[in-house]
């Protein structure tokens, strides 16, 4: 009876916390035609996310995968002090956290804001719960299990060769179409905004000097380094508005969207051949602190405001006639959020550097699902900045001029047709306010999302810095991107080596400072060239590349658990597949219909055949302005490419599944099939506490 009685408060407090997320969820799915306050999504967050680290996690971790806590990792069995070291499990889960949360959960929300805060709200909530968390969860595991080894070796091992040569291509391409994206997001949050781009820029001699700083100055001094450089962070963005007020020098950080380009570009190729200790790790440091300490203050200012969220829960663009990308609620609305939801490229974290520093095998509960649920965290108060705008900002800013004209009286006549009134004056004010010569076709999603953090950054912590807060939220914003760019980049050099080095060994030398330049070119020159076309794009860009980001992103999703359902079917558990094969196949239905709309769809704004064909003839019948017609041959040949790059996606997604589902066949039939990869089990002999505990 008294193991009862210690059970009943247990029992009643988690009952307590599924009926009130249960009521938040159903308040947020139900209210229609009020306004809904935005602590309503925070409490629903909160319930969902501590129900399934509780219940779910703890099945998967107990059930499927059968924790051992008691088994030597990867860390332990080979460690060298460089790769492979047995780490806190806090340090760990910082690492981690900081390599996943690239703009995904932040820029994905924002822009899926244009169908309402519903649908996507509860994406995110959902997918993250049984998709994302288990993803990472279940990859992080596997790659422990196997040496650390990435998710293309597993693919070879676990599936053959086949299926891991279409995994490493796949994740390859899918590599160029993430850093291309997350470029253009850079670029249209910097262009004609020289207080954006003066803040942005000054951040690279900023890491330069900490890596200088660290490495010869004064070693080891990582307190002094970190003070140094985030007061030199707070410099950056009060310097970018003097720089802006001063009429001679803010020319100088003037520049239209293909300049811009051209610089990030650059930046990209000397982020990739430099020292990693001159540039990547002192920026990766810095962006760590910014990402950890904006995000703590935009969670304490919507908490202490709880502000109500002006976008309603549907909006009429649900039926693919929406401004900032076309596309209907279904299947798009599922690729536009990724990273908050669930994200393949985290499957590359999770079986890249992560299993390398797990002391304890338990710990992958933690860092695995834990991380992915903080991400998810972060897209719903992303979801939040953007819809407590009025809709006609939100749409004013992140229209493109090709959608709703390049005269802002034409921009707001449109938007005020939708039903969602906005003035000139008011974007006029509003863009002073911020410091901004205009918002108008910000597209992108980082500039509207800056609006919404600046304003609630203001109401709590210092109205009459709005402008300040507005320019810190862009290099926050940019900070977050450029520490996936100039990683992700690395990381594709890296993984060329290792194709190429198959052909010439010379090429596959990671040390080979000719092999680092010709490779690093080679990767630079394929998202530059993406980059490069989307600033040019009348549509903004991220009408066609966002579309197909979230396609490839999820593809390299469902990759990941081919691989995660293939080994639990090879280890005895096919009862238990279901756990990693339901968000296999809801991934397989919405990447597989988001591609063929991005095919074959009529919709101009939405399918890539019928707008190359739209705009050939009328080339050909020249009824194209002379400024189109100078950039109509270029759209062309990327309408063709972005559809041959989607049909590869698809080909190799499907190419992925087939080779798993023959494998599971073998299983069950007995028949030959490669054996799994898993390394023997050795008894752990670390004994710290901090590291067994």
């Amino acid at each position: 009876m008294s193991g009862n009685h210690k059970r009943l408060p247990y029992t009643l407090f988690w009952f307590c916390v599924a009926l009130i997320g249960a009521t938040a969820v159903a308040g947020i799915a139900l209210r229609r035609g009020e306004s809904i306050n935005s602590m309503w999504l925070v409490v629903a967050a909160l319930c969902v996310y501590a129900l399934g680290y509780r219940f779910y996690s703890a099945f998967i971790a107990a059930k499927v995968l059968v924790l051992d806590a008691g088994r030597a990792t990867p860390a332990e069995r080979f460690n060298d002090g460089r790769d492979f070291m047995p780490t806190h499990k806090w340090v760990v889960f910082g690492h981690h956290f900081a390599a996943i949360a690239g703009p995904g959960p932040l820029i994905g929300p924002t822009l899926a804001a244009q169908f309402g805060y519903l649908p996507g709200t509860l994406w995110i909530l959902i997918g993250a719960v049984l998709g994302g968390c288990v993803q990472d969860f279940v990859t992080l595991f596997f790659s422990v299990r196997r040496d650390g080894r990435s998710l293309g070796q597993m693919a070879k091992d676990e599936l053959g060769p086949i299926g891991g040569g279409a995994a490493m291509l796949g994740v390859m391409m899918i590599m160029i179409i993430l850093i291309a994206v997350l470029g253009l997001v850079v670029v249209n949050a910097m262009k004609h905004s020289p207080w954006a781009t003066a803040t942005v820029a000054a951040t690279i001699p900023i890491a330069v000097l900490m890596g200088c700083y660290l490495h010869h100055l004064r070693p080891g001094r990582v307190l002094e380094a970190t003070l140094i450089g985030v007061s030199l962070l707070i410099g950056a963005v009060l310097g970018g508005g003097w720089i802006d007020e001063n009429p001679v020098i803010r020319g100088w950080f003037d520049y239209d969207a293909p300049q811009l380009a051209v610089m990030v570009i650059l930046y990209g190729f000397a982020a990739a051949v430099l020292p990693v200790w001159l540039l990547l790790a002192p920026r990766d440091y810095l962006s760590t602190f910014m990402k950890l300490g904006t995000i703590a203050a935009l969670a304490i200012a919507i908490v202490v405001l709880r502000p109500e969220l002006k976008m309603p829960a549907l909006t009429q663009f649900i039926d693919g006639s929406g401004p900032i990308f076309g596309g209907k609620l279904f299947p798009f609305v599922f690729i536009t959020i990724a990273c908050g939801a669930i994200s393949g490229f985290h499957a590359l974290i999770s079986s890249g550097t992560t299993p390398k520093l797990l002391a304890n095998e338990q710990d992958a509960r933690f860092i695995g699902y834990g991380a992915m649920m903080m991400e998810s965290f972060v897209a719903i108060m992303a979801m939040i900045a953007a819809s407590v705008l009025e809709p006609g900002v939100y749409f004013a800013i992140n229209s493109p001029a090709g959608i709703v004209g390049a005269e802002a009286a034409d921009a707001v006549a449109k938007i005020s047709g939708w039903g969602f009134p906005v003035g000139v004056e008011q974007m006029q004010t509003l863009a002073q306010t911020m410091g901004e010569s205009t918002l108008f076709a910000r597209t992108g999603g980082a500039p509207s999302l800056a609006v919404g953090m600046a304003s609630l950054f203001a109401q709590v912590f210092g109205a009459h810095l709005l402008a300040a807060w507005y320019h810190f939220a862009i290099m926050f914003e940019a900070l977050f991107i450029l520490t996936t760019l100039d990683a992700g980049t690395r990381v594709a050099r890296f993984m060329l080596q290792d194709i190429l080095g198959n052909f010439k060994p010379a090429l596959g030398k990671s040390g080979s400072y000719p092999s680092i330049m010709f490779t690093s070119a080679l990767v630079v020159g394929a998202w530059g060239y993406f980059l490069y076309m989307g600033t040019i794009d009348p549509l903004g860009g991220i009408n066609s590349l966002w579309p197909l980001f979230g396609i490839a992103n999820q593809m390299l999703a469902a990759i990941a658990l081919c691989v995660g359902t293939t080994i639990l079917v090879k280890s005895g558990k096919l009862k238990y597949a279901w756990v990693t094969a339901l968000p296999l196949t809801w991934l397989i239905i919405i990447t597989s219909s988001a591609a063929w709309e991005k095919l074959f769809s009529a919709d101009l704004r939405v399918g890539f055949l019928a707008h190359a064909a739209d705009l050939s003839g009328k080339l050909a019948a020249g009824e194209l302005g002379a400024d189109m017609a100078v950039k109509a041959p270029h759209l062309i040949f990327n309408d063709y490419l972005n559809a041959g790059l989607t049909s590869v996606f698809m080909l190799i997604t499907w190419l992925l599944v087939g080779d798993t589902l023959r494998v599971i066949y073998c299983v069950i039939t007995g028949k030959n099939y490669p054996r799994s990869s898993e390394s023997a089990h050795i008894p752990s002999r670390l004994v710290e506490a901090w590291v067994r505990d």
